[in-house]
């Protein structure tokens, strides 16, 4: 990545198109820039003024007494081009394209003019933002190279906070959500189009300020996942939690394959797991992006790592309510030791609860010392590693500054990340005024130290996990049939049911009697189909040679009435006590895929399954499987051993080695089902198998 930071503090900046009123699109960086006393040199382009908003105005960008570091182009169509080239001659190092009408539209003129754009841009190595973007703000520097009006409704104040979204809206909103709370946005970024420099080279970009705590990232599609993963590099060796809501995925990686897995590793699930593998926060909407940005911005907080949950309110409904709402998060609470307990029964009235949850009843209004006495005890429990605190009412009769200010030293000089819910919004202030966390309820309270606390997780196991392979599908890609496809997976080293190809009634037979009688299915076995079931190409449980005479002959049959070519195969039926799944393919924006889960028809109606990127290790396998809906039938079950989950981590492994090696002409792979056995070392069997494999897959 180049070196983007004068986009941020420019020595120089050159508007294009600069309106003398302050509401145009080309009058709104002026504007921002002399407002946010913005240091360096300001010169506004426009052919038929002599001055602009006060400053002295240039007819083109030729005619200015120096080359500016930045041009802020706020020109149409053609007009845009040509600027975009003249700047690029003249080795201005980066425009802000502030244009629409090119690459986000369907027109054929469009499209053509940004590629011009980004071919005189690559002549001279200078950088382009959009087009089609709402601009660049610093507010440490005061360079606002756009044209949002939320820096109006919200005026700015610089933060430790940094926006940076390809959506304009998606940049306004958080920034105004952020604002109206008090919190300083050093950061407001929307990169458009991302014809050369994309959201993820930005960001990565801002995080490297050391003034930067959070950032918050929109993203509209993902082309490039080493763009990504180079963010995440930079931010995770700053300590830089990153929280991204993702809005789509491009045309290209929506393609699906001609597979289950194609359709389970759906583009949510992939973008899922990559943002998990990067120790990156997915949030589901608008709302999610800044509802916990008061608990990351915490002065002084350590990492929760253990996720105990202390609960204290003066409230008992408060107490059950948030306890309810730590089961609904998955947060466990903390068992007190015996010290805490004394340490509390010394501090709180007789008939106050002392276990967690901890309520120090309405007595606070008449001690309002009570929190002052009970909060250090609580923090210096070593099982402790969050607190919500709950005070439904408070008001006359309650001090409630002093409250406040003891949950602010408790808060500061614990280190235990704090959330406090309260819902009054008077009494709510006194404690914002005192840099805590508030919150309107318990339940958004629980969530955002559940996000805050899961997110640390996340972010420790991302450490040190390697890149993503460059592998990605070709054009050329062919089915195998199911004896070939288990061959393969055999060939990798995972146990496939004893099958055997057959051409005809005779041949069936005779591999039947050679089985020694026992229970067989016979299935149809071509390339030409997939899902032989829904051609009833399948038939199990076959006891006796004339079963498997005339279902044989049944079989060949209806492929040969649906012109399908082929023969069957002949297999043993495989008993086990679970049916699980486990597949692979290639996404074509992510590379290797592995998908794990609950097999059988229900993988259809409702699935159940975890998606990997490999590199991945065992332990990670293993959580992924310890993560599905049916993890609790694979345990010990009345009498029961437990599943051998191991067996299935194995194949799962196998494939992600597959999937990831140079040459592998592997593509897709559906192994479905698999059958798990009950017992240490019972193994599992694929006993059906789809591979896809594709003579140009690329690396």
């Amino acid at each position: 990545m180049t070196d983007l930071s004068f986009f941020h503090t420019p020595t120089s900046v050159a508007v294009i198109g600069a309106s003398d009123n302050p509401d145009k699109i080309g009058g709104r960086p002026i504007t921002y820039m002399t407002s946010l006393d913005y240091a360096g040199a300001l010169y506004p382009v426009n052919p038929t003024r002599p001055t602009v908003q006060g400053l002295q105005a240039y007819p083109a960008v030729e005619d200015l007494p120096e080359v500016p570091d930045v041009a802020v182009v706020a020109v149409a169509g053609q007009a845009a081009v040509e600027a975009v080239g003249t700047c690029a001659r003249l080795g201005v190092r980066g425009c802000v394209v502030m244009s629409s009408g090119f690459g986000e539209t369907p027109d054929a003129d469009g499209r053509r003019q940004q590629e011009e754009m980004l071919r005189a841009a690559r002549e001279t190595g200078m950088r382009i933002v959009g087009p089609n973007t709402q601009g660049l703000a610093d507010f440490g520097s005061g360079a606002v190279l756009g044209f949002s009006t939320m820096f109006t409704e919200q005026p700015p104040a610089d933060g430790p906070v940094a926006v940076v979204s390809q959506s304009g809206a998606m940049c306004s909103v958080p920034y105004g959500m952020l604002r109206r709370r008090g919190i300083g946005v050093r950061y407001a970024h929307a990169t458009g189009n991302d014809a050369d420099v994309s959201a993820a080279e930005l960001a990565a970009s801002v995080v490297a300020d050391p003034d930067i705590r959070l950032l918050i990232l929109y993203l509209e599609d993902i082309r490039s996942p080493a763009a990504v993963e180079e963010l995440a590099d930079v931010a995770a060796r700053r300590g830089v939690p990153v929280v991204a809501l993702s809005g789509g995925r491009s045309a290209g990686g929506q393609r699906a394959a001609a597979s289950h897995t194609g359709a389970l590793a759906n583009e949510t699930r992939v973008v899922d797991a990559f943002f998990e593998r990067l120790g990156i926060w997915r949030a589901r909407n608008s709302a999610d992006l800044t509802a916990a940005v008061d608990l990351y911005l915490q002065e002084g907080a350590r990492p929760a790592a253990g996720g105990g949950l202390a609960i204290v309110s003066n409230s008992g409904a408060i107490c059950v309510l948030a306890a309810d709402a730590a089961a609904d998060h998955d947060l466990r609470l903390a068992t007190f030791t015996r010290e805490t307990r004394d340490g509390l029964v010394a501090a709180l009235p007789a008939f106050a609860a002392t276990a967690n949850p901890v309520d120090v009843t309405a007595a606070l209004m008449t001690d309002s010392t009570l929190f002052g006495k009970v909060l250090p005890v609580i923090g210096a429990d070593p099982g402790v590693d969050a607190c919500v605190i709950g005070i439904p009412v408070a008001g006359r009769g309650y001090d409630i500054p002093a409250i406040a200010a003891d949950v602010s030293v408790f808060a500061r000089d614990s280190g235990v990340p704090t959330a406090v819910a309260i819902a009054q919004p008077e009494v709510g202030e006194v404690f914002r005024a005192e840099g805590l966390a508030v919150f309107d309820d318990e339940d958004t309270a629980v969530a955002s130290l559940s996000q805050v606390i899961r997110h640390a997780e996340l972010t420790t196991a991302a450490a040190g996990r390697p890149r993503l392979s460059d592998r990605r599908p070709g054009a050329s890609v062919s089915t195998l049939d199911e004896a070939d496809s288990l061959d393969l997976l055999a060939g990798l080293g995972i146990s496939t049911v004893a099958a055997t190809r057959c051409r005809d009634v005779e041949a069936t037979v005779a591999a039947f009697e050679a089985r020694g009688g026992v229970p067989v299915v016979v299935k149809g076995c071509t390339s030409a189909v997939t899902h032989k079931s829904d051609l009833g190409l399948v038939r199990l449980g076959l006891a006796d040679a004339e079963q498997v005479a005339a279902a044989t002959a049944d079989v060949l049959d209806i492929m040969a009435r649906n012109d399908v070519t082929g023969g069957v195969l002949v297999a043993p039926m495989v008993r086990g006590a679970l049916e699980v799944m486990v597949g692979a393919h290639l996404d074509p924006v992510f590379g290797p895929v592995v998908v794990l889960g609950a097999g059988g028809t229900a993988v259809e109606i409702a699935p159940d399954v975890r998606v990997l990127l490999p590199p991945f290790t065992a332990d990670e396998a293993r959580a992924a499987v310890a993560s599905l809906r049916m993890a609790p039938l694979l345990g010990p079950v009345r009498g029961e051993e437990a599943a051998d989950v191991d067996a299935w981590v194995d194949m799962a492994m196998r494939l992600g080695e597959e999937m990831v090696r140079p040459g592998s002409a592997v593509v897709s792979v559906d192994v479905n089902p698999v059958m798990l056995r009950r017992g240490a070392g019972a193994g599992a069997t694929a006993v059906d198998a789809v591979v896809l494999a594709g003579d140009g897959a690329t690396s």
